[in-house]
């Protein structure tokens, strides 16, 4: 396989981990944060706006630790 088309597939996959991220952080920080943080009021804006881009490259974590407590209810 040359390097070019591995080079691609890498790009790929970083663009389908990223989409999926924004994604899941977008859901996550506007719905799913009040199942999982203690106090949901005290989550404001701002804090929203500087978890955004954590969520997002941790989203396989969060999405996790979502579902879990979910089940949990």
């Amino acid at each position: 396989m040359p390097a070019a088309a591995i080079a691609q597939l890498l790009i790929d996959g970083l663009e389908a981990y990223a989409g999926v991220g924004a994604v899941t952080a977008l859901a996550f920080l506007t719905v799913g944060i009040s199942r999982v943080a203690p106090r949901p009021d005290a989550v404001t804006l701002g804090a929203r706006l500087l978890l955004f881009p954590a969520a997002a490259a941790l989203w396989p974590l969060i999405l996790r630790r979502w579902l879990a407590t979910g089940r949990a209810r």
